[in-house]
């Protein structure tokens, strides 16, 4: 009977801990409200996707490109749907996601970054974004929002 108890205590521990991982995931505005980005969860691993531009087309009427990007070959890409966040772990002991990166679309810039809630607010995420370690780097605030 104990090592029912203890097996069911596991479980639920593993779950609660599952589950307040994937608080990140959905939908969000970045901190300009700019653009939307979808965190979504692949093999265990959260990433981050454009779903959603304020100004999707440029002056020329045509969708907007990747132009910062600094590999030729991908600045023809369109920002739409591109890919900006990978492979970010859950770190349970300090509920945070980290050793992921972010890519910046209007500098074409890749960073180190990792993210998470202040207390029990997962409305707002915090973005850390940085080279190096965390000192040099800049955090912006994104709110949760729909698709």
């Amino acid at each position: 009977m104990k090592r029912i108890t203890m097996l069911f205590l596991s479980l639920f521990i593993v779950a609660g801990l599952m589950a307040q991982a994937d608080n990140v995931l959905g939908v969000w505005y970045n901190q300009e409200k700019t653009g939307k980005i979808e965190i979504y969860k692949l093999n265990g691993k959260y990433f981050g996707k454009i779903v959603w531009l304020k100004n999707p087309y440029g002056e020329d009427g045509e969708p907007i490109c990747d132009i910062k990007n600094p590999d030729p070959k991908l600045r023809t890409r369109l920002k739409m749907g591109l890919q900006i966040m990978n492979h970010f772990d859950y770190n349970a002991n300090q509920k945070k996601w980290e050793n992921g990166t972010i890519y910046d679309t209007a500098n074409g810039n890749t960073y180190k970054c990792y993210m998470w809630f202040e207390g029990n607010q997962t409305n707002t995420l915090n973005v850390r974004g940085y080279i190096g370690i965390s000192l040099i780097g800049r955090s912006q605030i994104w709110t949760r929002t729909t698709k």
